[in-house]
């Protein structure tokens, strides 16, 4: 990791120029008034989001449910016991039973426990595939729960660091609120003693009133970035936060891009979620296409009769292997395994289509951190140029070379310059953010605050 970071880019000394320091929290909302402002990093940011964001949750909650399913399907390959009791009164000798079936058994009187084992023998790889196919798509449910997880993670990031954006922006108004207004205290009492003219004294209040305007727009911004930051982190209501400066690691600036796309392919969960899938619903239809074969099985009854009709024997026990053999349903086996074939092409393709989609994704993430690096360079010059021209013009108005017009042109150069040069740096950050999420780099995760509580239970 990089050295830590300021909240606000270090700028050069001069008139104007921004002091190198964190830029101070927003002031609370109304709502949050009540709320002792909690110092936050972004790994303790990281962490609250993973306990309290509803989308991690249920995804979690969908990956357990499909283990679930993963365990009922291998329940089909173990022995299957069932305890039987029965207490029948006959209603009179010899009852039988007359309708409702092809057999006609006669019924004894007769009070009996017992117990029936069945197991599996074969039926030639039909529940085998199956339970091959529940455990991918639980692996799968797995694999999605890790992509909501590193989702959400990139709101935070892109939510911290555009709060910190939006502070370092607001830093920039107030500095410069401050500047102007001892400009025109300034120009006010040389106008008092008749050194300048009121011309001067209205272009200064302009430009109070300017920079006053800025600091509002600053102010707001920041209130909404502290509210979406609020949000992802799983709150219902806004928290007041002090946020630091700190950065995760930086991407190494690379030339090719090849070798990124290569980590994503490999790395990204949402890929590896997509390849269990697939690979499940080809287990599913070999299941499907088995099922057409016999299935043997293993059965084994033995009891006890307390009491009975003469007729009966004390107890019994019997076993035998039973074979099941699936002549003709109508076309409902061939036309579901059909189903599930077009279904694992359809996965097949679906994962194609990812894979073009992420290969895309990280490309534009590259270029764009590239981009937003040069911008960082660009807007630091840009700025220093438009210190050392400010410090000029306002030489050159105290000597009473140049026009009121000229400092207000170079003060709001200078402005726009710092606001330039701190939204490209935070830019940085968020493209560096993004970019480690597009190859599949973890997030960062630390330790929450201990006085930090979720609105919902974890």
């Amino acid at each position: 990791m990089g050295p830590a970071l300021a909240a606000v880019c270090m700028l050069a000394a001069g008139p104007g120029a921004l002091p190198a320091q964190a830029p101070p929290a927003a002031p609370p909302t109304v709502a949050a008034q009540a709320l002792r402002a909690q110092p936050l990093t972004l790994a303790q940011a990281h962490a609250i989001a993973l306990r309290n964001h509803p989308d991690i949750a249920a995804a979690n909650y969908r990956a357990q449910a499909e283990y679930q399913v993963f365990v009922q399907s291998r329940a089909g390959l173990l022995p299957q016991v069932n305890l039987y009791g029965s207490q029948v009164h006959a209603g009179a000798e010899n009852t039988r039973l007359m309708a409702g079936g092809l057999n006609n058994p006669t019924v004894f009187s007769r009070t009996a426990i017992g117990a029936g084992v069945s197991q599996l023998i074969t039926d030639f790889g039909r529940t085998t595939n199956l339970v091959a196919s529940s455990r991918l798509q639980a692996s799968a449910a797995d694999q999605s729960a890790r992509a909501t997880r590193e989702q959400v993670l990139l709101e935070v990031d892109r939510s911290y660091f555009g709060a910190l954006q939006a502070q370092g922006v607001q830093a920039v108004a107030r500095q410069t609120l401050d500047t102007r207004q001892l400009l025109l205290e300034r120009v006010s009492i040389l106008a008092a003693n008749k050194l300048k003219s009121e011309l001067d004294v209205s272009f200064a209040q302009v430009g109070l009133e300017d920079a006053r305007l800025l600091l509002e727009r600053a102010q707001n911004d920041v209130d909404s970035t502290l509210a979406a930051l609020s949000t992802v982190l799983g709150y219902r209501e806004q928290r007041p936060f002090t946020l630091a400066g700190e950065v995760a690691v930086p991407v190494p600036a690379t030339a090719d891009v090849a070798p990124l796309i290569e980590q994503a392919l490999r790395d990204r969960p949402e890929l590896e979620s997509l390849r269990d899938q697939r690979d499940a619903a080809q287990h599913l239809a070999r299941s499907l296409r088995d099922a057409r074969l016999p299935t043997i099985s293993a059965v084994l009854a033995a009891g006890d009769a307390p009491s009975h009709d003469v007729r009966l024997p004390d107890s019994y026990r019997a076993g035998g292997i039973e074979v099941s053999v699936p002549l003709f349903a109508g076309g409902f086996y061939q036309a579901r395994q059909h189903e599930a074939e077009l279904r694992a092409r359809a996965a097949t393709e679906a994962l194609r289509n990812v894979e073009d989609n992420v290969s895309r994704d990280v490309r534009i993430a590259w270029l764009s951190l590239n981009n937003a690096r040069e911008r960082l360079r660009t807007t630091a010059q840009l700025r220093r140029y438009a210190a050392t021209a400010y410090d000029l013009a306002d030489a050159r108005y105290r000597a009473g070379s140049s026009s009121i017009v000229e400092v207000s042109q170079a003060q709001l150069a200078l402005t726009a310059a710092q606001i330039d040069e701190t939204t490209a740096r935070y830019e940085v950050l968020i493209r560096e953010a993004d970019l480690n999420y597009q190859i599949g780099v973890p997030a960062v995760v630390g330790a929450p605050p201990e006085d930090s509580n979720s609105d919902s239970p974890p």
